[in-house]
């Protein structure tokens, strides 16, 4: 890679990074701390859903070592909240602190972190309330769907001294930091295609009617649910359902794609799309939902002998080819699904300018060992994604997912979003960090 090609990868960063006031100063926390390593460190949860759930068996995998806790969860219904404390009793062995919500956990001064897992849309409005509040925050993705949420989100964390470790989980995956450390060294080559698919078959996913008919309006709080949005009339479906229905979430784009896209941003060190365009829709599962079942979008990343393309397709309509992420060279290619580096596709001697092949050496990705065994159903990338979180609340070094990495894909989820509502080809303006049209 030459010289010329990193002081333009760089400059790109830093306009697109530096606009959005990452040096700006931000007021009122609350001073942090200093943690002894036997200091107990009581974590808060927030959002006690399923995800929630698994974050908190992920917790609990390194609690011990690292001496914390689960001292409070939080919940707007009140049928989470005791589901969820008897959850953690039998998880921890110690029934939590309940809060029914985040004005109640704040109140309670030994919670010095907390994990956020509630709908799409609330991610960015949590991260904000918890830093002001003087709180690290683990926070799911997507960091956000509206530029504005992402814009001051940034904003807050960059003016504070918080650690902020965003939900995309596959930074802390031994076979992605392998992939990454590859590209990075310039052995595979230019980056000029990455392929991408998450595909299933399942028309209840994202839809719970049974949980939806016993949700009662008098037994949550549905002003606290809206946050910062307008108020709409009580609807349980957006409630229950959110991932289902625009602008509560943009669905496969914020649910699945943000994760892919994410290892694109991290490999190539660049911080967002070029240009995106999309297509999709509803094309067999209309049972009220607003958000696509079917979609594809063409990302386009780079300048010039820089520039490469993103295809990312998703269904929920057919399972065929699951779950892929292939990086592509002149030389061959590195596929995530397999973990193995190999010379397949590339240029060989035959069509080659000088004759000679130019072809990766076969190579496995080493993925590690398994650390989950006996946390339940939680996946490895999630432990370790957790463990390094509540390391760096100790240590107060930066996560492995970072602010900056939030909003890169928090861009790249709101350019793809405005792309396949207006069927527009749309770039991003640095000046204003806002999505336009190309």
């Amino acid at each position: 890679m030459s010289d010329q090609s990193i002081s333009r990868r760089e400059a790109i960063r830093k306009t697109s990074l530096g606009a959005a006031g990452l040096a700006m100063a931000f007021g009122g926390m609350q001073p942090s701390r200093v943690l002894g390593a036997n200091d107990r460190v009581r974590v808060g949860f927030i959002g006690i859903g399923s995800r929630c759930r698994s974050l908190m068996q992920a917790f609990q995998a390194s609690a011990k070592d690292l001496n914390m806790e689960i001292g409070a969860i939080c919940d707007i219904w009140n049928k989470r909240r005791e589901s969820g404390a008897a959850f953690v009793k039998g998880l921890a062995g110690t029934a939590p602190r309940v809060a029914r919500n985040t004005d109640e956990l704040y109140e309670m001064k030994d919670i010095e972190a907390v994990v956020c897992a509630t709908a799409d849309f609330q991610h960015a409005y949590h991260c904000c309330e918890a830093v002001r509040a003087g709180r690290d925050i683990y926070i799911e993705k997507p960091l956000a769907n509206r530029m504005m949420d992402a814009r001051e989100v940034l904003k807050t964390v960059t003016g504070s001294d918080r650690i902020v470790q965003m939900g995309t989980q596959r930074r802390s995956g031994l076979n992605y930091r392998n992939a990454a450390e590859f590209i990075q060294s310039g052995r595979f080559g230019k980056v000029k295609m990455v392929e991408m698919t998450w595909n299933v078959n399942q028309p209840k996913r994202w839809r719970h009617p049974d949980t939806v008919a016993g949700l009662r309006q008098e037994d949550t709080d549905w002003r606290r649910f809206l946050v910062n949005r307008p108020y709409i009339p009580w609807n349980p479906r957006i409630y229950i359902e959110f991932r289902l229905f625009w602008p509560f979430s943009t669905g496969i784009p914020g649910q699945w794609m943000v994760h892919q896209i994410d290892t694109v941003h991290w490999f190539t060190g660049y911080p967002r799309p070029k240009n995106v365009v999309a297509n999709g829709g509803l094309y067999l599962w209309d049972d009220g939902r607003r958000n696509a079942d079917t979609f594809t979008a063409v990302f386009e990343y780079g300048e010039e002998q820089e520039k490469f393309q993103v295809v990312y397709s998703s269904r929920q309509t057919n399972s065929y080819g699951g779950v892929k992420e292939i990086y592509l060279s002149n030389s061959g290619a590195l596929n995530l699904d397999t973990n193995k580096i190999t010379g397949e596709g590339g240029l060989t001697a035959e069509h080659s300018l000088d004759s000679k092949d130019h072809l990766l050496q076969d190579a496995e990705i080493p993925s590690g060992q398994s650390l989950a065994t006996g946390i339940g159903d939680t996946d490895d990338m999630t432990v370790n994604h957790m463990r390094n979180f509540m390391e760096c609340v100790r240590s107060r070094k930066q996560p492995n997912a970072d602010i900056n990495a939030g909003y890169q894909h928090a861009v790249a989820n709101c350019m793809t979003a405005a792309a396949l509502h207006t069927g527009k080809r749309v770039t991003f303006d640095d000046a204003v960090q806002e999505v336009v049209d190309s």
